[in-house]
């Protein structure tokens, strides 16, 4: 009698778990979304690919507010990786930084963001 419902909430979760993979991301990425300090949002997603044993890592903020400078930080086990500042631009207020580590596995990847005018900051955690 229970077979049915138990049937159909694991199908209900299934479609649960599929409507949330973000787009973009392949088999074996790790997304993480989080917000800000003051609202922004933001995205850390780790790849890692096969063939040249690297793995390729994107940070996004936005803020929507074009022209916001912003100090940026990427750190794998500790280890600064992209260092720098990113402004956001038009049409969506955001900025992306990108990079690349060697290896496709043991990672634990920080990214931290902060607003120099305002103060707001950002951090997102992922590790692969």
């Amino acid at each position: 009698m229970l077979r049915k419902p138990l049937t159909a909430i694991a199908a209900g979760l299934l479609l649960v778990g599929i409507a949330a993979a973000p787009a973009g991301a392949k088999a074996g990425d790790v997304v993480v979304k989080s917000r800000c300090t003051l609202g922004a949002k933001t995205k850390l997603k780790v790849a890692p690919r096969g063939s040249d044993q690297r793995t390729k890592i994107e940070f996004e903020v936005d803020s929507n507010v074009n022209g916001q400078s912003w100090n940026v930080r990427i750190t794998d086990k500790g280890a600064t990786v992209l260092s720098g500042v990113k402004v956001t631009a038009a049409p969506s207020g955001s900025f992306t930084a990108r990079t690349k580590v060697s290896g496709a596995s043991g990672h634990a990847i920080m990214a931290t963001a902060t607003d120099r005018a305002s103060g707001q900051t950002c951090s997102v955690r992922a590790a692969v």
